[in-house]
């Protein structure tokens, strides 16, 4: 790939909040606030609204009761009301026709729309912040509350990665419409681009696009938030062996991002990680890396063999 330097566009800042479909509602928010560390805000009828620790906002995710598992929609947050207005003109520049709506819980009016790989998404900048509760006020003003750690103690939402049928072809909307910057992709075979990770700011990625393997499209390889350490990964481990959690993939170290990680499935069916580290990119014209196959055959930064469920797993599952 031709590396061609274009002017970033910062007009969309972050990955807010994402809402996850779940058939199992009550287990899936037990597993999210007893065992994965998060805190629950608000409740309605059909879903539930948490947060980590060290989220700033007053929710990072929504738990929806659905017949089957996946993704709601994911939501990204503009750095202002102006760039908010930017990246709606730029999305329907080209073709994209979503509509405004009123907001929800934890955030005011979003645009939505659905993505090239059938993936609903949302475009906000108006959001309530966390303000914590008397015995919840932290001793250092600049973290948002007290650390109490219970279960995993997930620390803030991190990143998300979404099964498209064609990487290229929605690793470069992500670009050209949201502003997305590309750090690293896999590209097994001349134009047969199979993986892309993306950020908005420094972070390794707050977006990684992986190819749909069946013939369908808007589904949810997994969801992630960041712990604040190694140790804290492993310790992620012992917790859900102790709670009787499958660990589906790791700890371990990933070739790409540089993360340390470890997978896990939520009651629900979805695929949630565990994640610490990653490499932060600092140059404004860093040259994106691209992977020819794995770093000396291997999978992980350190051999650890990737499971066949991690290639073939999704939600929603597919029947048959």
């Amino acid at each position: 790939m031709t590396s061609v330097y274009r002017e970033p566009i910062f007009d969309v800042a972050q990955l807010g909040h994402t809402e996850l479909l779940t058939p199992t509602l009550e287990k899936s928010a037990a597993f999210f606030t007893e065992v994965y560390g998060l805190y629950p805000v608000a409740e309605t009828a059909d879903s539930v609204y948490l947060r980590a620790w060290n989220d700033d906002v007053l929710t990072s995710l929504k738990l929806t009761a659905s017949p089957e598992a996946g993704l709601g929609h994911v939501a990204w947050r503009a750095s202002s009301p102006q760039g908010l207005e930017r990246r709606v003109a730029a999305l329907t520049e080209r073709g994209i026709e979503g509509r405004w709506i009123d907001g929800d819980i934890g955030h005011g009016k979003a645009y939505s729309f659905m993505a090239p790989g059938g993936h609903s998404m949302e475009v906000y900048f108006e959001t309530e912040k966390f303000r914590p509760a008397p015995d919840q006020k932290p001793y250092l003003p600049n973290q948002p509350q007290r650390y109490n750690p219970h279960g995993v103690a997930a620390a803030h939402i991190d990143h998300i990665n979404l099964l498209v049928p064609d990487v290229a072809a929605s690793r470069a909307f992500q670009e050209e419409a949201l502003g997305f910057k590309l750090r690293e992709r896999l590209v097994p075979t001349e134009d047969n681009e199979v993986g892309a990770w993306l950020s908005l700011m420094t972070k390794s990625h707050d977006l990684a696009l992986t190819r749909e393997p069946a013939q369908t499209d808007g589904r949810l390889h997994h969801l992630a938030y960041a712990v604040e350490t190694r140790d804290d990964v492993l310790k992620a481990a012992d917790i859900f062996m102790e709670n009787g959690v499958f660990l589906e993939f790791g700890p371990a170290k990933h070739s790409r991002t540089q993360g340390f990680f470890l997978y896990v499935f939520e009651p629900g069916g979805n695929r949630i990680e565990v994640f610490a580290g990653g490499i932060h990119i600092f140059s404004p014209d860093f040259e994106p890396v691209t992977w020819t196959t794995e770093a000396g055959g291997r999978g992980t930064a350190w051999g650890l063999a990737v499971p066949d469920s991690f290639h073939s797993h999704a939600t929603p599952v597919l029947r048959g």
